[in-house]
């Protein structure tokens, strides 16, 4: 239920927030015009009005002021080339071609934004005069300036945007995903499906990657927005374990997960008989899966069977377990009573990886 809730809950939160940024650029491109209207000539303030809405629509804060200083500093160096090339070579095709192969050639690929800004600003200011183009470059910075400060100081405190909620659902997607996964496979071994299921377990591990790409950005998204942002005051996050925190075990655990899925379809490929896994590890390993099942959900959902320190230990246990079956047959192997040890590293594999997703559950569960 809390899970179609959300889902449920989904449209009506965008819906929202749609209208919250409206009457946000609303505000913000009144305030701009008429803060802004003194430095602009007859009073239009239309530069001051875009750049104020283009601040406002920040997706965060944080992002908000980085979005208004490479705007400043673009405007403000094409304005500057703008004035060196009227002075050098007047308002001429001479003087827009310089521009055009300045702004191509300065800079790397990553300020292509900046450097367009810088060469549009400068085109558009070849519109000065020779004889005085100063009165008409100062006008462009002054409103520059004025509608960047007055975008984001409506960004930050009119309903400043979180997206906590957001990230908050993507990581519990991709730790029911993981769960899910885990207990398919432990369900499929414990019922003799190794051989017909293998590929499909190994094809929805692949499909995880998906998944963590997703969270990944909604995490991002997040902790973004939590920067410079003052309703982080007043909304504290949920428990002593962050998403960014929760994520990366998840990501760790995923690893393990998708390991064990192609070791599996590996052994089913295999057609040798001595390379087949037996069946009192398969039934031991099934169990460990169920419990690795149930840790994973823990983190984020804990059940009515306890919480995740529980599914832990019970993890633990049958991991222990295993290993020390794994230590008897490895001392019978030392003493040649095993003459046909084809799939041991196949045992191992699978015991590493279980192991290392119990490493990366405990790691998080103590912080």
């Amino acid at each position: 239920m809390r899970r179609l809730r959300r889902v449920a809950g989904g449209p009506a939160r965008r819906r929202g927030r749609q209208l919250v940024h409206g009457i946000k650029a609303l505000i913000a491109a009144l305030l701009a015009w008429v803060v802004a209207g003194p430095a602009a000539p007859d009073g239009r303030a239309y530069v001051a009005v875009a750049t104020a809405l283009s601040m406002v629509n920040a997706y965060t804060v944080y992002r908000s002021v980085a979005n208004a200083l490479e705007s400043v500093l673009a405007k403000v160096a094409g304005l500057v080339l703008a004035l060196l090339t009227v002075r050098l070579l007047g308002p001429s095709a001479g003087a827009i071609a310089v521009i055009a192969l300045l702004t191509v050639l300065v800079g790397s690929r990553r300020t292509a934004d900046g450097r367009l800004q810088a060469a549009s600003t400068a085109v558009i200011a070849l519109a000065a005069t020779a004889g005085g183009p100063m009165g008409g470059l100062v006008s462009p910075v002054l409103q520059t300036l004025a509608g960047a400060a007055v975008g984001i100081a409506v960004n930050a405190l009119v309903l400043p945007p979180l997206y906590v909620d957001e990230s908050d659902s993507a990581v519990r997607a991709l730790a029911h995903a993981v769960a899910e996964l885990l207990h398919d496979m432990g369900d499929g071994l414990a019922h003799q499906e190794l051989g017909s299921r293998a590929h499909v377990w190994l094809h929805r591990g692949r499909r995880l990657e998906e998944q963590l790409a997703f969270a990944r950005e909604q995490v991002r998204q997040a902790d973004e927005s939590l920067r410079w942002n003052p309703r982080r005051a007043a909304r504290g996050r949920r428990g002593d374990v962050t998403y960014a925190q929760l994520y990366t075990a998840l990501r760790g655990v995923s690893l393990q997960v998708r390991g064990i899925a192609r070791t599996l379809a590996d052994s089913a490929c295999d057609r040798r008989p001595d390379h087949r896994l037996g069946r009192q590890f398969l039934d031991r390993y099934a169990e460990i899966l169920r419990l690795a099942a149930v840790a994973v959900r823990g983190l984020v959902e804990p059940g009515p069977g306890g919480g995740p320190v529980q599914a832990r230990e019970r993890l633990r246990e049958a991991i222990e377990g295993a290993s020390a079956w794994h230590e008897t047959m490895t001392g019978l192997i030392g003493r040649g009573t095993l003459t046909r040890p084809g799939a041991w590293h196949v045992y191992g594999s699978l015991m590493t990886d279980v192991e290392r997703l119990l490493y990366d559950l405990d790691h998080v569960g103590a912080r």
